[in-house]
């Protein structure tokens, strides 16, 4: 009962990921389209990457369930490894879309220069890199394996061993949170020179009563990026606390909850993630609501074309010959 219940939560999750991380994935092409922007595709690979969890979440969905089914260990380790690929690459993601803004607020004459089609291509082959290392580690270093029970499920403590955690929240984890503060506070610190600075042009009398669109511009950017930050930790914080608690003492706290519950956390910041680029961002919005738009007005169009023109399977329209008509 309690694995078809998690299955049924999982089949929604990965259901709502793949959905509202395709819509934003379209939405953000067509952007990219209209405007040549290089730093939307470090959003556009978030999306997909976001995406792509919630495709190997599908997979543990299989697994709880299909009643028996107890795979062999290479397919467990290879199947987690895929998973944790796919979240190594969504927290990557985040980390570039925050550094990109960063770049935008820090150097914004010189943005344009900066952000190259070849350095966005170079980073994003790179970020793919580095989560591939992180998922398939265990794999790389079979110390990290830990060998399953021939009836247990896939699972991240099942198959692999506490010190991965640790090492992945020493390694991955730590850094990035901290990184994500420095960004934001350095963006802060730069948004208050600039505040201060429109307050000395008000003062002398030289600015007119609308503020600068480059403050407007700044001030968005440090309300994703804090969103940002702030549900990446409250997502992704408790299964790395929880994760360290199991490595120093296995007793003191259950597993299953940690991957019944605290992982479920965690995933669902790729849900999150989508959601907070179709509310916060207006371009992102627009393109959403011209293609719901789009898809509404061609099934209308459809429907209006079987009226006027039915097709196979309905009641053809009765033939009238030409004597008829001449009666």
């Amino acid at each position: 009962m309690a694995s078809s219940t998690l299955g049924t939560i999982l089949a929604v999750l990965a259901s709502l990921i793949i959905t509202a991380n395709a819509l934003v994935a379209i939405a953000l092409l067509r952007l990219i389209q209209k405007t040549g922007s290089k730093g939307l595709y470090f959003v556009l690979n978030l999306a997909v990457a976001d995406a792509m969890v919630g495709f190997t979440v599908v997979g543990l969905v299989i697994d709880e369930l299909s009643q028996p089914f107890c795979p062999p260990q290479i397919f467990c380790v290879l199947r987690m490894a895929f998973v944790t690929s796919s979240s190594a690459a969504s927290i990557l993601s985040l980390i570039l879309v925050a550094c990109d803004r960063h770049l935008a607020i820090r150097k914004p004459f010189h943005y344009f220069q900066l952000v190259t089609g070849l350095r966005v291509g170079v980073r994003l082959v790179g970020l793919w890199l580095v989560a591939a290392v992180i998922g398939f580690l265990p794999v790389l270093v079979p110390g990290f394996q830990k060998m399953k029970a021939t009836d247990e499920k896939c699972s991240f403590f099942g198959v692999f061993q506490p010190t991965y955690m640790l090492t992945v929240f020493c390694v991955g984890f730590f850094p990035a949170l901290l990184l994500f503060i420095y960004l934001y506070c350095d963006m802060l610190k730069i948004a208050s020179v600039h505040v201060q600075h429109i307050r000395e042009v008000e003062h002398a009398g030289l600015a007119g009563g609308c503020p600068p669109s480059r403050t407007t511009s700044d001030m968005k950017a440090m309300r994703t990026v804090a969103v940002l930050i702030g549900c990446f930790t409250l997502s992704w914080l408790p299964f790395f606390i929880a994760s360290i608690v199991q490595t120093v003492c296995p007793e003191c706290f259950p597993y299953k909850v940690i991957e019944s519950y605290l992982w479920l956390l965690g995933l669902g910041n790729s849900l999150l993630n989508p959601l907070l680029y179709s509310c916060w961002q207006k371009d992102v919005r627009l393109q959403l609501s011209q293609l719901a738009v789009g898809v509404k007005r061609r099934v209308l169009l459809h429907l209006g074309n079987s009226r006027r023109f039915p097709g196979r399977g309905t009641k053809s329209l009765p033939t009238v010959s030409c004597l008829r008509l001449q009666d």
